[in-house]
């Protein structure tokens, strides 16, 4: 495809821009097939702004006499105006970047075609993956073992090449369970707590069905996972009504008499099109300018996004208290297995175990928890809170995983090795990028469509010196020590930062934030000398 078909109008001169922290400037607009390019003209001006055109949810045109207005509003939540002369040209412009900025081919996508002076395309593409992750845990290598039944996805679509499973489960019995469990998603393991032996798994939902069908091989598989220990536990993210419901359409939950040591507990979180319409109305809220504290604050309430990161974090608080607390092994799911498990399973990762809160390997977490563990980015981050576009499967999921580690770097400032400015930095490029990480719905996709010859690696970038430095957390200490987050309503705040960016107030935040930073750093090079 050529994407000068779709430019009618390349540039602009004399276009007035109107951006959040900035004074109007006057200058030249210009459009590529992948980027939007304002250069100001005037002296003291903003100088350049870059959008990429993947970050734009919706444009609103206004054509007004001879020349006309473009509302853009972004997947970041900033809202850019031009006021364009030249009715043909406004009209031109917005056509290009509806267009251009809903290109629907991946390998159209400027990841593809993104090539920094600074860096070649890596040999090895990401941080962590199965077989390196199983390497290095020599404790699982007695009881666990490296399963590659899926190295054709044919048995799982949505896993990875390779998975770590119970030592006893040989490969046909995996192929037997798979055929058991929603989209073939069968019991993974994604995490092993080194100080009591104990476990977590993954999966999707039995496909128990209305006549509570039974699969042997899956319930000696889940025997083998609590082998020599009373029990284990299943949290399952949704209500015990909705597991019930899910009957009726071919899914279900696991009974007790075939799967009497283990105790399930029910914690219904939302997903879908409920969380998608929270976002929505929560950014709609933040952009209340009546400036009434009572209609805010009841807007805020409406939204229920607090009350979500409430459920979240109480969830992974629960599933961490079974394994760290209690000492037993859990299998945690819902329907599909690619969304609210993933969120909290990571989240417990971060309250027990040390290495995860590190920047690599919160970053390999990441990796191994949401990329290669199959969570649809491609339909989840389609679109923000702005677009007019009908919901389809646009979920914010991983936006909510990253305000609940936000949530935890508030209340625990020195525990974590990262900064505000990387989750901010996460949350961005999830929607709209530069890099290849967030592309496609699961590992299959991108090996397809060869993703990981072709593009270059955020998490690996993330990690060079310069990024490293500037996404770091000063004030770090580390502690082998569990990290308990309170989810009292009282304790939880709304992300400021993120949803209130665009704001003064925010501005003044980031600042103070760089200061203190800055003069952290220089204690710490004073006491070093």
């Amino acid at each position: 495809m050529e994407f000068s078909e779709h430019i009618k109008t390349a540039n602009v001169e004399d276009v007035v821009l109107r951006q959040p922290l900035h004074p109007p400037s006057r200058g030249t607009l210009c459009i590529t097939g992948h980027h939007l390019l304002f250069s100001d003209r005037e002296e003291g001006g903003s100088g350049q702004v870059l959008l990429l055109l993947r970050n734009v949810d919706a444009i609103e045109k206004r054509i007004s006499g001879s020349s006309g207005t473009i509302t853009i509003k972004c997947k970041d939540l900033r809202v850019l105006q031009l006021d364009i002369p030249g009715m043909e040209q406004c009209l031109n412009i917005a056509h290009s970047i509806e267009t251009l900025s809903c290109l629907d081919n991946v390998s159209w996508m400027y990841p593809f075609f993104y090539r920094p002076s600074d860096r070649s395309l890596p040999d090895q593409w990401g941080l962590s993956f199965p077989e390196k992750h199983y390497s290095q845990m020599k404790e699982l290598h007695d009881r666990w073992r490296l399963s590659t039944v899926n190295r054709d996805y044919s048995v799982c679509p949505s896993y990875p090449p390779a998975v770590i499973v119970p030592k006893n489960a040989d490969d046909d019995m995996l192929k037997k369970v798979a055929k058991f469990r929603q989209g073939g998603r069968f019991p993974v393991l994604c995490y092993y707590h080194r100080k009591n032996g104990m476990v977590i798994m993954r999966s999707s939902q039995p496909l128990t069905g209305a006549n509570r069908k039974r699969c042997r091989e899956d319930e000696h598989l889940l025997q083998a996972v609590i082998d020599g220990s009373d029990k284990g536990y299943i949290i399952d993210t949704r209500s015990s009504q909705q597991a019930q419901q899910a009957r009726m359409t071919g899914g279900g939950f696991e009974s007790k008499s075939p799967y009497s040591h283990w105790k399930r507990l029910h914690r219904q979180m939302e997903r879908g099109k409920a969380l998608q319409e929270s976002l929505i109305k929560l950014v709609e809220a933040c952009g209340d300018s009546s400036h009434n504290m009572d209609r805010w604050l009841s807007k805020l309430e409406n939204s229920k996004w607090l009350s979500h990161v409430q459920t979240a974090m109480s969830t992974a608080g629960l599933l961490a208290e079974c394994v760290e607390r209690d000492g037993h092994s859990v299998l945690v799911h819902g329907s599909e297995g690619t969304d609210c498990t993933l969120l909290i399973s990571t989240l417990a990762q971060l309250i027990m175990d040390p290495c995860c809160r590190t920047m690599e390997g919160f970053l390999a977490l990441l990796e191994r928890e949401w990329v290669q563990a199959g969570h649809p980015f491609q339909q989840r981050c389609a679109h923000s809170a702005y677009s007019h576009a009908r919901l389809q499967q646009e979920s914010p999921v991983f936006l909510l995983l990253l305000d609940c580690v936000w949530q935890l770097w508030r209340q625990f400032p020195l525990a974590l090795g990262f900064s505000e400015a990387l989750l901010l930095r996460l949350a961005t490029e999830a929607y709209a990028s530069d890099y290849g990480t967030f592309l496609c719905n699961n590992h299959q996709e991108r090996c397809a469509l060869a993703v990981m010859e072709n593009t270059h690696c955020l998490f690996q970038a993330l990690l060079m010196p310069r990024e490293r430095d500037y996404y770091s957390n000063p004030l770090y200490e580390p502690t082998e020590l569990a990290i308990w987050p309170s989810v009292h309503p009282q304790s939880l705040q709304l992300w400021k930062g993120f949803f209130l960016r665009w704001t003064q107030q925010a501005r003044h935040l980031e600042e103070a934030q760089e200061e203190i930073r800055n003069m952290v750093i220089e204690l710490g090079k004073l006491a070093l000398s």
